[in-house]
């Protein structure tokens, strides 16, 4: 990737952990947690959004000053000697919010301001540098600044207006030679972009394969798809500032339990084909429920990406590379989408897994000792939903929930750390069958429980009106 050769696909994205003062130093914790990831075997670690610029944010690291950069050095020296990842930080610029529900937008910006935004960006690349990192990644998805220029929804007139996708791209472009002029055209930079937006007439496909290409032109080491976390459609709270990732695109961004397995891959799939019938070989990343190794592996060996971007299943189990290159997919403990680490990042509070141990800050080690399961799974139909239940295990963290049904759908549902467990999407008139598996928090499975199955009697026929 234009002088950064990984040691595998696996990407961890940028996640926000909010382990850090509001004075925004690196801390131990900060450390620990990105030093786990590269210990648990991933190829390219990105760490968590750093602005360039001096703003009051709460817990969010800064790179925006010269007295930054010993705690970032130490930062990508502790990474490097945990594992053989790659360590990039990504750089991030945002405008003001207010409790109130106002946020500044792009057309309140005046020039002088957007030509320091322009520098700032350039000497956060040079400083990323200067502390040992092997690249820098430009955060242009989502809410931020560098999106907002991109977006359709952009309300500029000027050289940087909305009217025109080369004024939507101005931004992005000398952001991009500011960086090169300062840090060295010989420093990788990647960039993080929506696939789509998701909101009211925001940008699609159609035009994201334009966009990436345009940055596929400027040199990017790699593209970093994601999608939504608009402030467009944002839900406000009263006496909180605007969260983008509360509305239906921010839903996309962070996709829970009630949205498809890698659901943003067609975006990566079409933007590479794109890319690659233009000539240009530049990686591409997808984020969005990958962490389903069958996934993972699919979507690579069919070409529709060059890396998978796994942010909470590697959240959930940093040792999750490790286990798949072992072939101990047994053990991985597997995300199921709770999103608590989402609201978490939402009201600004150290983010960390609710399948680890109570009070923990970090994931726990991997352990490989058997964990035994003694009695037997209960499951009864109540009101049309299953009601499954379980004797506890001594030394289980949590436990996986298995259903499939007689259409051919199969698979872990739900993770939870009581012993009983409600479907209430269970269809009339199949057949389901259940069974449950112990697990260590560092994740140590016990063997399946007993399967039970059960035939939900069919709805009744409404009478003809």
């Amino acid at each position: 990737m234009r002088g950064m050769t990984l040691p595998n696909r696996i990407m961890v994205p940028a996640m926000v952990t909010h382990l850090c003062g509001e004075d925004g130093v690196v801390t131990e914790d900060v450390i620990e947690r990105y030093a786990r990831y590269a210990r648990g075997g991933a190829g390219l670690v990105v760490v968590e959004a750093m602005a360039v610029h001096h703003v009051k944010s709460g817990p969010l690291l800064r790179i925006s000053d010269d007295r930054f950069v010993p705690g970032l050095r130490e930062l990508a020296r502790r990474v490097h000697d945990a594992g053989e990842a790659k360590v990039v930080p990504q750089i991030i610029h945002f405008l003001k919010v207010a409790r109130s529900g106002w946020r500044q937008t792009v057309d309140m910006l005046a020039p002088e301001e957007i030509e320091r935004i322009i520098e700032q960006f350039g000497d956060a690349a040079a400083r990323a540098r200067a502390a040992g990192f092997d690249g820098a990644e430009l955060h242009s998805a989502h809410a931020y600044t560098l999106s907002s220029f991109l977006s359709r929804t952009n309300p500029r007139t000027d050289a940087y207006g909305g009217q025109t996708l080369e004024g939507r791209l101005r931004l992005i472009g000398r952001v991009m030679e500011s960086v090169r002029r300062k840090a060295g055209a010989d420093f990788p930079i990647g960039i993080r972009l929506n696939g789509e937006e998701f909101i009211k007439n925001g940008y699609t496909v159609q035009e994201s394969r334009l966009i990436a290409l345009r940055l596929a032109e400027l040199g990017a080491a790699y593209l970093s798809l994601s999608a939504g976390g608009k402030f467009e459609d944002a839900v406000h709270e009263p006496g909180q500032v605007l969260f983008p990732y509360s509305g239906y695109s921010g839903d996309r961004a962070m996709p829970g339990d009630w949205l498809p397995r890698g659901l943003h891959v067609p975006l990566a799939a079409e933007i590479k084909a794109f890319l690659v019938s233009c000539g240009h070989a530049t990686p591409v990343a997808i984020a969005g429920k990958l962490s389903d190794p069958a996934d993972a592996e699919r979507v690579v060996a069919e070409g529709k990406a060059d890396m998978v971007a796994i942010a909470r299943g590697l959240l959930a189990d940093p040792d999750w590379p490790d286990k798949v290159r072992r072939g101990a997919l047994e053990r991985i403990v597997q995300c199921d989408y709770c999103n608590v680490c989402k609201a978490l990042d939402g009201t600004h509070r150290p983010v960390i897994c609710t399948l680890w141990p109570q009070g923990a800050l970090q994931a726990p080690a991997a352990d490989d000792a058997p964990l035994p399961w003694a009695g037997a799974l209960e499951a009864s139909v109540q009101a049309g939903r299953v009601a499954l239940k379980w004797p506890k295990v001594p030394e289980a963290g949590h436990y996986d929930v298995y259903r499939a049904d007689d259409l051919g759908n199969a698979g872990l549902v739900d993770a939870v750390k009581v012993n009983h467990w409600i479907d209430a999407t269970a269809l009339g008139g199949r057949r389901y069958r259940y069974y449950v598996r112990a697990r260590t928090a560092g994740g140590r499975a016990s063997p399946p429980s007993n399967t039970v199955f059960l035939d939900l009697p069919a709805p009744g026929v409404l009478a003809a009106s």
